[in-house]
Parts: C-alpha cells; sequence; structure tokens
C-alpha cells in the first residue's frame, strides 16, 4: 500500500517489481483490498490500475513515515 501511496496508481506487475513479490500473489492482495473498498481500479486498454482510494488509509502512511523520520533524525515529540 505505501507503493501505491507514492505513486498514486500502479498495475500489479509495477507494484510486484517495486515490493518483489510474484504479480499472481500481488494481485490477490489487491483484489480483497478492491473488494474491502481500499483500492480502486482503472482500465486503460488490456491495463488495470490500481489505486489507493480510503483516505484514512493514506493519512495512516502518511503519519507513519513522519514518526519514521523523526526517530531517524533524533526529533521527539511530546505530545500532551
Amino acid at each position: 500500500m505505501h507503493a501505491l501511496v507514492r505513486a498514486g496508481e500502479l498495475r500489479v506487475t509495477e507494484l510486484a517489481e517495486v515490493i518483489d513479490m510474484k504479480p499472481q500473489a500481488v494481485s490477490n492482495q489487491l483484489q480483497r483490498l478492491a473488494d474491502r473498498g481500499v483500492v480502486a481500479t482503472r482500465r486503460e486498454g488490456t491495463n488495470i490500475y490500481y489505486k489507493l482510494v480510503d483516505p484514512c488509509v493514506a493519512e495512516i502512511f502518511d503519519r507513519a513515515l513522519c514518526l519514521l523520520e523523526d526517530a531517524k533524525s533524533g526529533v521527539h515529540l511530546r505530545r500532551k
């Protein structure tokens, strides 16, 4: 899902390359996410593109990446 957040949309084969998995395994997972409304598809000719459509998932990734970047830079935020 992180790769989809970063790229906007990808084909199964592109996503499989990015995450080093077999296309069939990626396709199976994407179908499960599509069934739950997390991703949506767009067909262009014979290509099917997937994109993340659940805004909550994108927000979770944004927050997680922010926390990771803070941890790498040694910044610790205190929350009240």
